[in-house]
């Protein structure tokens, strides 16, 4: 008894129509019925009664029936579960993340993502959270870290809160001090190094200097996450990034903002309609489990 055959048979069973069923498993009507009549010289026993050009199921097709089905299901679910251990020695994660987190969160967590499945291909793409929203929605990408809220007109994303975290000030060592904490009235007429468009991080820092009342002054704009600390290592101006950025940058003057300050909330967002691989499943396993602290700001001054 092969698997084929089976279907064959649960075609034909469900349609009542030789030729239809034929036409449903992709086979020549001839091939069908010949694969029907080997299944029941090896039976003993007829599985369709035909009278009339109706087709109709014996005893004995109607007690096959549930049977086959079960047996094409439990064939089904391990080969779904063969190719899902497959995906973890050898499949690919497509992970869309804020550059700020490509600096911060993501290498510990892609290093121990990886020493736990070594055959996984991690692509990564940085961009801000519209760009993400938009590749996520055309199937580009399997998982994003996000900033929400999200896009008034984004499309069905299933999203979980990642992490809290404050955004700080940063300064070259060498330049004044600024005032400890520094309220956003105090950036007014300080140089500020800025992000490029499209980023969150520029469109937080801009909503919030307007909202107090005045145009940020740049003195450098356009630059990723990198170029703006390099910029303000050289002391090209300040920057507003995220604490955890800051706490890995030994060699700038760190301070916080003061109350209520600002803050950003990342989610990691996949399509509500489509499952995400197995493979994906497991790198928001280990995402979860290594969420940061809420909310954690580096010693001002560091």
């Amino acid at each position: 008894m092969q698997f084929q055959q089976l279907r064959y048979f649960v075609a034909v069973a469900e349609t009542r129509h030789f030729t239809r069923a034929a036409e449903q498993v992709h086979v020549s009507q001839p091939s069908l019925s010949q694969q029907i009549r080997a299944l029941e010289r090896e039976l003993g026993a007829r599985l369709f009664s035909r009278a009339r050009g109706n087709v109709a199921l014996t005893d004995a097709g109607e007690a096959l029936l549930p049977l086959a089905r079960r047996i094409l299901a439990d064939a089904e679910t391990a080969r779904l579960e063969v190719a899902e251990l497959v995906q973890l020695r050898r499949g690919r994660v497509r992970l869309g993340a804020p550059p700020s987190l490509c600096t911060g969160l993501l290498p510990e967590v892609l290093r121990t993502f990886h020493d736990l499945h070594p055959g996984i291909e991690l692509l990564i793409e940085e961009s801000g959270s519209h760009d993400l929203v938009r590749e996520l929605a055309r199937g580009a990408l399997d998982l994003a870290l996000v900033v929400m809220p999200l896009p008034a007109a984004s499309p069905a994303l299933t999203t979980v809160e990642l992490l809290h975290e404050d955004l700080v000030v940063v300064s070259s060592t060498s330049a004044p001090e600024l005032r400890r904490p520094v309220r956003i009235a105090d950036l007014e007429g300080q140089p500020l190094v800025m992000f490029r468009h499209g980023y969150d991080l520029r469109e937080l820092t801009v909503a919030a200097c307007r909202a107090a009342g005045f145009e940020p002054s740049f003195t450098v704009e356009g630059g990723e996450m990198d170029a703006v600390l390099g910029f303000v290592r050289a002391g090209l101006g300040v920057a507003v990034v995220p604490s955890m950025v800051a706490a890995r940058t030994r060699d700038l003057r760190v301070t916080a903002l003061a109350r209520p300050g600002l803050s950003r909330t990342i989610a990691l967002a996949h399509r509500s309609d489509v499952a995400p691989p197995r493979a994906a499943r497991e790198l928001q396993k280990v995402l979860l489990a290594t969420r940061p602290p809420a909310g954690a700001t580096p010693p001002a001054g560091g």
